[in-house]
């Protein structure tokens, strides 16, 4: 809490004893989530690995004869699936796998169908964000909640940047400096100084990646990704769909040059369009005699031929527009490459690529694809296991720590310090970090209204939370 209710005559703000009050709340706070985010963040690391082994049954499968054409493994999953449309197709990965062709049916669900190339049989059937690793992504950042979940992991991540900053000064040594207990940790210790140390030592070596990590994230949020794109399209150089999810609803990339629906709303974000528009670029129901699936016999070697990172959507064009779009979905955003094709004739007719984005979409496909694993490889994917493997430490230390000094029947709060008295350095910290992180700053608010309203009229609360001192 900020308010104090000690005696203690007013004087600098904030004391030692203020910021490890405000390091325990935001702890408090935020260690099961960072708990929950380090294991399923981890999982999803290896996310092109998992879905590559899952898919290993159906990339070698035995054909009596040729291949059947793209274009009839398309019709077949839309038959297999009464009552959809066509949404988009993924080439396999082998010439013996099955076709990947994605539906949408009548309910606004995306429906994969596994295609036999031979005997256009459905070998498997799924709905799209029901697939393993993509329930791991709704866990990571949604809680399986939606919006909602969304909102709170922004809450925690917010709060989990207080974490770290007052962290980081409470480790800063307040006596000769010493390697021990500040650069490594002092394991012959016993007690708890063998848990400080673990906790503030490993906290230092990975504060820097973990910041890294939840600063990244924030764009697929619903509130800051929303309020980030508001940004963004504002700015004069940018325009067009982002290419990043916002919420746990994937954008799909507009073809370059064409005209889709939010083009013809140019008031609302595409944050905002895609609350109103399905996350797919699928022709509607009553549309489906407008798409010519023979199409898919042209554009699938034109794909092959323009060695397009897979995995690969090629896509039906949007209303009012003719060309289709081959477009690359590879985790390594910056790789990402999106081809407009004509479908007659197969002639590549737009291009948009990493090099051309504007930077800001640029700067979040980079930090993406570091924050999922996969910019740099296996090195990559290394350091998130061992930051994640790391944050599980800090957080066990510092529950074994709580847990040990907490009085019985109370929270176990770090006492009161000083009442505060703000200086214009910490008010213009607590500004900034209201308007870079509104969640945050409207949370604080509710804590501020609370500790103000309510906890003066509940003795046994203030007592419980080592705010006054216990009854005789």
């Amino acid at each position: 809490m900020i308010r104090s209710r000690s005696a203690t005559p007013p004087r600098s703000w904030p004391d030692y004893a203020a910021v490890w009050r405000w390091h325990f709340y935001a702890g408090l706070l935020c260690v099961p989530f960072i708990c929950w985010l380090a294991i399923t963040g981890s999982i999803y690391a290896f996310r092109p690995d998992i879905e590559a082994w899952l898919d290993r049954p159906y990339e070698a499968l035995h054909l009596e004869g040729p291949r059947a054409s793209p274009s009839s493994e398309a019709r077949a999953a839309v038959m297999a699936v009464p009552g959809s449309v066509f949404s988009h197709y993924e080439p396999p990965a082998t010439p013996t796998g099955a076709a990947q062709v994605v539906v949408l049916t009548g309910d606004a669900r995306l429906v994969r169908v596994y295609v036999h190339p031979g005997t256009l049989q459905t070998l498997k059937r799924v709905q799209d964000d029901h697939r393993p690793m993509d329930l791991v992504a709704h866990l990571h950042g949604q809680l399986l909640l939606g919006t909602r979940g969304s909102m709170l992991v922004e809450v925690a991540a917010s709060w989990a940047v207080v974490m770290i900053l007052t962290g980081l000064y409470l480790w800063l040594p307040r006596g000769a400096m010493r390697l021990g207990g500040t650069l490594y940790p002092r394991i012959w210790l016993r007690g708890r100084g063998f848990w400080r140390d673990l906790h503030a030592v490993t906290a230092l070596w990975v504060s820097l990646v973990t910041l890294f990590l939840l600063l990244s994230g924030l764009p697929w949020s619903s509130n800051w990704g929303n309020y980030l794109t508001w940004v963004r399209n504002r700015w004069a150089v940018t325009a067009g769909t982002p290419d990043w999810p916002i919420g746990g609803r994937t954008q799909p990339a507009s073809p370059p040059g064409a005209a889709t629906e939010s083009s013809n709303m140019p008031g609302m974000s595409a944050a905002e369009m895609a609350q109103m528009f399905p996350a797919s670029r699928a022709a509607k129901p009553n549309d489906q005699q407008s798409i010519d699936l023979q199409a898919l016999d042209i554009l699938v070697p034109v794909a092959a031929r323009l060695h397009v990172p897979r995995p690969v959507w090629i896509s039906p064009p949007a209303r009012g527009v003719r060309d289709w779009t081959i477009s690359s979905q590879v985790q390594n955003r910056p790789l990402r490459v999106t081809y407009t094709v004509a479908p007659d004739s197969g002639a590549v007719t737009g291009r948009d690529h990493f090099a051309e984005k504007n930077i800001v979409d640029r700067i979040v496909a980079i930090t993406t694809a570091t924050h999922e694993g996969q910019l740099f490889g296996r090195l990559n994917q290394t350091i998130l296991i061992l930051t994640a493997a790391s944050l599980l430490l800090v957080s066990i230390s510092a529950v074994v720590m709580w847990w040990g000094r907490r009085p019985a029947h109370m929270l176990g709060a770090p006492p009161p310090g000083a009442r505060p008295h703000f200086s214009a350095v910490l008010v213009l910290t607590i500004a900034t970090l209201a308007l870079l992180l509104p969640l945050f700053g409207l949370s604080l608010l509710l804590v501020l209204a609370i500790d103000r309203s309510l906890l003066g009229r509940l003795p046994a609360a203030q007592r419980w939370m080592g705010l006054s001192p216990p009854t005789a």
